[in-house]
């Protein structure tokens, strides 16, 4: 064959290979399904589509920080499909991912036929979403393309689509069914509102998400953020990933630092509670740059009342500063927008020079330049939490300070309601799901019918007999049957005896007795090194019968038989295997283990030796 001849496989050769996000990262497709205009040209309405989903975002997401990615649509053209498509890193914010939805579903209110498809790494996670509610054929392997936005509800394609034949569908079957079989499609109030339960928060929620913090930044960084308030985003994340190749640029020499810690001004900066969250949390020793400026402000607030406060500032100031000089590093080739649009505002600051930047009076007429939010939501008391999940049933009602927002009170009210439902559902129990499509199991587990009846027949035949398994247990141990049954007492002796017909002395007696074949037999094959002398003499003499002093195996046998005459300074302690036990239990660590359980059971309980973890 010819390496320049083109190679083509069919699906039926490999299957469709499906596409996998990155993770963190939702994708959203905009599709134009009209049957009565399939001549005409979808261009024109999907460029229409375009500019209509900008300006709803712009309107709805005004003074939003996005976390990384923003909403963004560009067209595309692929199997003959043509559609608007849109990627967006959400990183660690996943309501940036809901307020995408948000956005689509508000968008197909206003085009009718306009569909939409939107997935992340985690496949439909909006029937993710509604997992307790969907139907029972709809399961994570066959869900693919399934789900789709239209006119602010969400349908979901049946079996049909896919010729009643449980498997994924491909983006061009589940379209062409959409075309050719619209009434056919699912639409369940239930699902739809488990999918968007969290969307009843929004619009609102938009702006409960944003932050102001005062901070002691550079004049230079404080005009940059008042002009790209969203450029703090790629700066937190920069700081939040540094490494120590990043952290070069800040031991770099004064003349080539681009916020060095000079004329300094305390301005509020905006931020999401995420990257707040992530600055906060970050412990960061300082650059050596900053050091003369931390004493300088502790000698200056020493004693003042607000002196905590302000080293704060101080503290999250640095932070901000180290973040947008790791940034500046390389910002211009990032593949973030926001990351590129801060070099640039940074070139023409850098340019008009420091008579351009803004002074006190500027700032102090900025809006918000000196906007404080409480940083209370950060903290969660135990006591409030209680009194969230007790909602309304409290002494006084709802608690007015609990630690959680609105969107917090409202998922631990789901969590409450679905369990009380849970607690309420008959068919529920603990022995967890049935399995009532038995289609759907391997055909390597099926199990026939005649021996499901052979197996209950033989359930119902067992029984537990206890004089029968104690008898079978004495035999396995190598005692004398007939004891078992000598052992039974008549009516005379019954005040003595157990529930098995066994005296108390005649088991104490045979647990002796079997103890003492038992060491007898370790100590034959040297397991039990209670000799001192060296182990070739061991060995010989257990071979020839008698044990390293002299004395028979039956001898030693009768002294185990005797051992409650023989006095407690006769005993020999063996050492080796005190040792080995010892060594044994410190080898668990403090976890369960062979050792410790035989230690629990003779009642003994050693403590752990944790002092001495440093010695090894």
């Amino acid at each position: 064959m010819d390496p320049g001849d083109n190679i083509e496989f069919s699906k039926s050769d490999l299957g469709e290979l499906p596409r996998s996000l990155p993770e963190n990262c939702v994708e959203y497709l905009l599709f134009v399904l009209d049957n009565k205009n399939e001549a005409r040209s979808p261009l024109p309405y999907l460029e229409d589509i375009r500019r209509t989903a900008i300006q709803l975002c712009d309107s709805i997401t005004k003074g939003y920080i996005w976390q990384r990615d923003s909403f963004q649509l560009r067209l595309e053209r692929d199997q003959d499909l043509v559609y608007l498509r849109g990627a967006t890193d959400y990183s660690d914010s996943v309501e940036d991912e809901w307020l995408i939805v948000y956005l689509l579903r508000e968008l197909t209110k206003s085009f009718p036929t306009l569909w939409v498809r939107i997935f992340d790494s985690d496949g439909e996670f909006l029937l993710v979403e509604a997992a307790s509610v969907l139907p029972k054929w709809l399961s994570p392997e066959i869900d693919s393309n399934r789900a789709w936005i239209h006119d602010g509800k969400l349908y979901m394609l049946p079996m049909a689509a896919s010729s009643g034949i449980k498997r994924p569908l491909s983006l061009p079957e589940a379209v062409g069914f959409i075309k050719t079989s619209p009434d056919a499609l699912v639409h369940s109030t239930f699902v739809e509102a488990e999918a968007f339960y969290r969307l009843e928060k929004y619009p609102k929620h938009i702006t409960d998400t944003i932050h102001h913090s005062l901070v002691t930044i550079p004049r230079k960084l404080a005009c940059i953020l008042h002009e790209k308030p969203s450029t703090i985003a790629p700066a937190v994340e920069a700081f939040y990933l540094r490494n120590p190749v990043a952290m070069k640029s800040l031991m770099s020499p004064p003349e080539d630092i681009h916020f060095p810690p000079k004329d300094l001004v305390t301005v509020s900066v905006k931020f999401t509670k995420v990257l707040f969250a992530q600055l906060k949390s970050q412990r960061f020793l300082a650059p050596p740059m900053w050091n003369a400026v931390l004493e300088a402000v502790e000698q200056q607030v020493a004693g003042a009342e607000d002196a905590q406060k302000r080293m704060s500032r101080l503290e999250m100031g640095i932070k901000v500063a180290s973040g947008f000089e790791m940034l500046a590093t390389d910002a211009a080739k990032k593949d973030n927008r926001l990351a590129r649009e801060f070099a640039m505002v940074l070139e023409d600051v850098e340019e008009d020079g420091a008579q351009a930047l803004p002074t006190n009076e500027d700032i102090g007429s900025w809006e918000d330049a000196y906007r404080e939010d409480d940083e209370s939501w950060l903290d969660i008391n135990f006591e409030q939490f209680e009194n969230e999940l007790e909602g309304n049933r409290g002494p006084g009602g709802r608690s007015k300070d609990g630690f959680g927002d609105s969107s917090a009170q409202a998922n631990l009210q789901k969590i409450v309601s679905r369990f009380e439902a849970f607690l309420n559902d008959e068919k529920a129990g603990i022995d967890g799901a049935e399995m009532e499509d038995m289609e759907d199991m391997d055909e390597d587990e099926d199990v026939s019918d005649e021996s499901e009846e052979d197996s209950d027949d033989e359930d119902k035949a067992v029984s537990f007999d206890e004089e029968q398994f104690s008898r079978m247990m004495r035999e396995m141990m190598g005692l004398p049957a007939v004891q078992a049954e000598d052992s039974k007492s008549g009516p005379e002796h019954s005040d003595n005896t157990n529930a098995r017909g066994v005296t108390e002395e005649d088991e104490d007696e045979d647990i002796r007795r079997l103890a003492a074949q038992m060491e007898a037999e370790l100590k034959e094959y040297g397991a039990l090194k209670l000799d001192p002398e060296p182990e070739q003499r061991s060995a010989i003499e257990a071979k020839d019968g008698n044990d390293p002093k002299g004395k028979t195996k039956e001898d030693s046998l009768q002294k185990a038989d005797d051992g409650e005459e023989s006095s407690e300074e006769e005993v020999d302690v063996d050492y080796n295997l005190a040792k080995n036990l010892l060594e044994s239990f410190k080898s668990q660590a403090g976890m369960a283990g062979p050792a410790g359980n035989i230690l629990g059971m003779m009642g003994l309980q050693l403590p752990r030796d944790e002092d001495e973890e440093g010695d090894d």
